[in-house]
């Protein structure tokens, strides 16, 4: 965690003040207890009555055995029992551990196993998926299910009479584990404190212009980081304004619910906003689209012409978040003058986000000039959780976070991202890490060897290509039959790749390294040919 002079000086200036989740939702329900706090397609829940039902959740799951300082993987989709249960957790002192909708087999079961859950909480069918399927990569995790549970624990039997329940947690002390983007294998673990998140929280609240009368319309999964407090869902509960939860991010679905909500702000990625764009300018009748305000885009870089698009198109204002759940967070401001808007990631949060841009031997670049973006401050993490080994190099000895991020500094502070250093893969904001993948396929009986690279696309950002070297006697394996391969390993699907290309050999690096840029090269060659 942060060293004792650090964490002094965040509370001195004001940025931790010492206060739990369980605290803001208590506040909210004293204050603000009979104004809607989340709606759900034609069910709307108060302040109050989310106090309520968390705390007789916690109950509930104290019953079951669940104590402070467990952890919890949480796997629902935009749902009103998503808000119930974390908060649950939040009282207990148990850590939620965000599992996305998306996650399948493979993921799933490293989070119980990794994290040693003692629960996984999931739901029963999710986009024509039965997750009740992952309980048995769950482990010696007890399964609780949203919605008919089959053959495990009913989360809607888990409500009981409130009791006196144990001491809750301290505001200094770990509230739940997010997952990093990943460069390396599966996802490392992010801890999060209620000080440090919180505090991120309100100053985004603030800088995104929240009140009591802001609609925030929950698009991407609300376990996003950049859904969940960019403001996101946790801003909006803290400005006492209005969550309303999308179960799909299409036009089709979106466009109704801004109308009748009177939706004021939401967030999307680029290919998201891309959509919206293409499907309000070819409406012969346009939607009621008058109360959105603001329209945030970020998870990924988005195209300056695009970025020009969304004021005439929408009718609302741009703003670009960039940022990480390992904490640093930049927004475009309101007041900025389109030119920023449009053509930069925004500035940091905090006065003491501290931002380094250095070359490949950690020294300073000048501004302008492109480098690696080294970052510490109030809410940035200190090391990811149990891994002590990836620390040594994500973090440098002084406690600056390593995002692996291509920069370069405009006055002001604001940030332009040029790229990622590390061997990640952004495909439409979702995070895809190559060696992963690259394992999964290496399991195959046909393949001898393979190189997971990305490629670049105009409406996702970029895609994943599979170079694949066959194993000696065996036939070249097709796109078909590794898709298949993939989804029957249970890998999330948008980590699948989307192209599939057989090679001989691969091109080797002088340091005897396969070279992806050769393949990149290559492969951008062929398409254009």
């Amino acid at each position: 965690m942060w060293p004792d002079d650090y964490a002094a000086r965040y509370r001195e200036r004001g940025y931790w003040i010492g206060q739990t989740f369980d605290d803001l939702l208590r506040e909210r329900a004293a204050s603000d207890g009979h104004r809607v706090a989340v709606v759900d397609g034609n069910r709307e829940v108060t302040y109050a009555q989310l106090r309520d039902r968390a705390l007789r959740l916690a109950a509930g799951l104290h019953k079951l055995g669940v104590r402070r300082g467990d952890r919890v993987v949480v796997q629902l989709p935009n749902a009103a029992e998503y808000f119930e249960v974390i908060f649950a957790l939040f009282r207990l002192g148990a850590l939620p551990v965000f599992a996305l909708p998306a996650h399948r087999a493979a993921e799933i079961g490293y989070f119980c196993e990794h994290t040693e859950a003692v629960a996984f909480v999931t739901t029963d069918v999710h986009e024509g998926f039965d997750h009740r399927t992952l309980a048995a990569v769950a482990g010696k995790a007890t399964t609780i299910v949203a919605g008919d549970p089959g053959a495990f624990v009913g989360l809607d039997s888990l409500y009981c009479t409130s009791q006196e329940l144990p001491a809750g947690p301290q505001p200094h002390e770990v509230a739940f584990l997010q997952l990093s983007g990943g460069s390396t294998g599966l996802p490392k673990l992010i801890p999060r404190t209620h000080d440090d998140y919180l505090y991120s929280v309100r100053a985004s609240a603030d800088i995104c212009g929240l009140t009591p009368d802001s609609v925030y319309l929950a698009v991407l999964p609300v376990a996003h980081n950049f859904t969940m407090s960019s403001p996101g869902v946790i801003g909006a509960l803290h400005a006492a304004a209005r969550v309303v939860l999308a179960r799909r991010p299409d036009p089709a679905t979106v466009l109704p619910l801004i109308a009748v909500e009177r939706v004021t702000i939401t967030a999307v990625v680029p290919p998201l906003a891309h959509l919206w764009l293409d499907a309000v300018a070819g409406m012969p009748q346009k939607p009621d689209l008058s109360s959105l305000q603001l329209l945030q885009v970020g998870g990924a870089k988005l195209a300056d012409p695009v970025a020009a698009r969304v004021g005439p198109v929408l009718g609302c204002q741009l703003q670009q978040v960039f940022g990480m759940a390992e904490g640093l967070v930049n927004y475009t401001r309101l007041d900025d003058p389109d030119e920023i808007v449009q053509h930069t990631q925004g500035r940091p949060i905090s006065p003491d986000d501290e931002v380094l841009i250095v070359d490949d031997h950690d020294q300073p670049v000048d501004d302008g000039t492109v480098g690696h973006l080294l970052t510490r401050g109030p809410y940035t993490i200190r090391g990811y959780w149990r891994a002590e080994e990836h620390n040594r190099e994500a973090f440098t000895p002084d406690g600056f976070y390593r995002t692996g991020d291509l920069v370069r500094r405009e006055p002001g502070g604001y940030l332009v991202v040029e790229g990622r250093a590390k061997d990640q893969i952004n495909r439409g904001g979702e995070k895809i890490a190559a060696e992963e993948v690259e394992n999964h396929l290496l399991t195959h009986p046909a393949v001898h060897d393979v190189a997971v690279v990305a490629v670049p696309d105009p409406y996702l950002g970029e895609r994943t290509c599979a170079f694949v070297v066959a194993r000696a006697g065996e036939p070249a394996p097709t796109l078909p039959v590794l898709r298949g391969y993939l989804r029957e390993r249970g890998l999330a699907a948008y980590k699948i790749p989307d192209k599939v290309r057989v090679l001989d050999a691969f091109p080797i690096t002088g340091v005897g390294k396969v070279s992806r840029r050769e393949l990149r090269s290559a492969l951008a060659a062929t398409e254009k040919g």
